[in-house]
Formats: structure tokens, C-alpha cells, sequence
């Protein structure tokens, strides 16, 4: 091959490895989007669910939601009329309780490293990407413009 044809060949190449194509026009419509965050009754536990209210029920085999770079699996709930897709992110700042710090740094080498996995996809604050699958095909849409609910506090459970 001529070089020039080699390097677009190679750029196609590493475009199709490298992005995911979202869909325009999605086989089902939804009617909002929202998220809040949530903060639990002990220190450090919190999250964010996002909800999104299709406008009707569907048969679609839907998998996970993408936002704030994590993702996670998709949890149907359908009642008084309404089905909606609900992400359950974790945001609590956990620390490491199986961590060793040690002056003799040949005990810290048993320290295992953090498994980090690139998110894939860029994506403002108030955007999320859904997956869903139609036959054997992974698809993705890109929900814009989600709105911002009100946060919810949990108490703290007296101990009694």
C-alpha cells in the first residue's frame, strides 16, 4: 500500500477500536432524565441515582448507564404507570482498611494496585449514555441536558 493510503487505513483502524458509535434515534422515546445525590447516615457514605422516565414500556433489553465517569448496571422499576431506568452510583470515599504502611518498605510491596479502567466516553456534567442491546448488538444513545434533583440525606441510625 502507498503510505499515505496505509496511514488512513491505520487511523480507521484504531477510530473503530477506539470510539463507540451512539445512536441518533433510539427504538424507544423517554419523557426526563434526573439525577440526585444522596448522603447516607454514616461518614463518607454517598451517591448519585439517575432515573430515566421512558415514555412508554418497552421490551428493550437495556444494560447499563454511564455518567459522571462510572458506569453501572441498569435496574428497571415499573410502577403506577410509569417504567424507569435507575442508575445506582456508589461516590463514598472509602479508604483502603486492608492498606500497609510500614517503615520497611519491603512490607509495603504486598500492597496490591488500584485496577484503573479508562471510562469510554467524554461527557459534560449533565450527560449520561445508556446502553441497551438489540439482538447481539450493544448499542449506546446519549441522554443531554439531565436535570439536577434535590439531594437527599439520610439520618444517622441511632444506636440503641
Amino acid at each position: 500500500l502507498h503510505v499515505r493510503s496505509r496511514r488512513q487505513r491505520q487511523m480507521c483502524i484504531r477510530d473503530r477500536c477506539g470510539s463507540v458509535k451512539l445512536e441518533n434515534t433510539p427504538p424507544f422515546k423517554f419523557k426526563k432524565a434526573s439525577y440526585n445525590n444522596w448522603i447516607g447516615g454514616q461518614p463518607g457514605v454517598r451517591g448519585t441515582i439517575v432515573e430515566i422516565e421512558l415514555m412508554e414500556s418497552s421490551n428493550i433489553d437495556f444494560d447499563s448507564i454511564f455518567f459522571r465517569n462510572k458506569s453501572t448496571k441498569v435496574e428497571i422499576n415499573t410502577a403506577n404507570g410509569k417504567t424507569l431506568l435507575i442508575g445506582h452510583f456508589n461516590t463514598s470515599k472509602k479508604q483502603n482498611r486492608d492498606l500497609i504502611l510500614d517503615a520497611d518498605v519491603t512490607k509495603e510491596m504486598k500492597n496490591t494496585l488500584p485496577v484503573v479502567k479508562k471510562f469510554p466516553f467524554q461527557l459534560k456534567e449533565d450527560e449520561a449514555i445508556l446502553s441497551y442491546k438489540l439482538g447481539d448488538k450493544i448499542n449506546y444513545f446519549k441522554i443531554e441536558d439531565i436535570e439536577k434533583a434535590k439531594p437527599v440525606f439520610f439520618p444517622r441510625a441511632n444506636k440503641g
